[in-house]
């Protein structure tokens, strides 16, 4: 399966900016160094974010980015779209000359796989996301919390 660095990149800046735009716009910047993803590749991004009407930006002091729609509306099928990663399991790139310019033997089967892959980050949302990194950070605090607790009732 190739989802290269492009793909992951993107929806990992976009959760980012999808847990923090709820206190305003967010920066690049911010974004770059929370994420060790250096800041000239993210404006790429972004620019093709915006341009597929993913994100929004504002200008000036306390300018950085939003979501341009709700984080549930937004799907990582889109987001991986956007910025023109193939989710692409064929050698061929569908171009049916995967074996010596003819179609391989198991090219239904990869195409099948594109179909599903493609299918299930359809379905799962930006918000999906948000929910389950926050129901992790709630599970991690709440875990700590644990032994502290039992020895304190001891």
């Amino acid at each position: 399966m190739r989802l290269t660095t492009k793909g992951r990149f993107a929806v990992t800046a976009m959760l980012d900016l999808a847990l923090r735009e709820s206190r305003g716009p967010v920066t690049l910047a911010g974004i770059s160094e929370r994420q060790g993803i250096s800041l000239s590749y993210l404006e790429q991004l972004f620019g093709k974010l915006r341009r597929n009407a993913l994100v929004t930006s504002t200008r000036g002091p306390g300018g950085g980015y939003t979501l341009a729609r709700e984080a549930d509306d937004i799907t990582v099928a889109q987001i991986i779209v956007a910025v023109d990663e193939p989710v692409d399991a064929t050698q061929c790139a569908g171009r049916e000359n995967c074996h010596d310019n003819h179609r391989c033997m198991t090219h239904d089967l990869w195409t099948d796989l594109n179909a599903t892959l493609f299918n299930y980050l359809s379905n799962v949302t930006l918000g999906g996301l948000v929910r389950q990194h926050k129901a992790k950070e709630t599970s991690v605090i709440h875990d700590k919390r644990v032994p502290e607790q039992v020895a304190g009732a001891a």
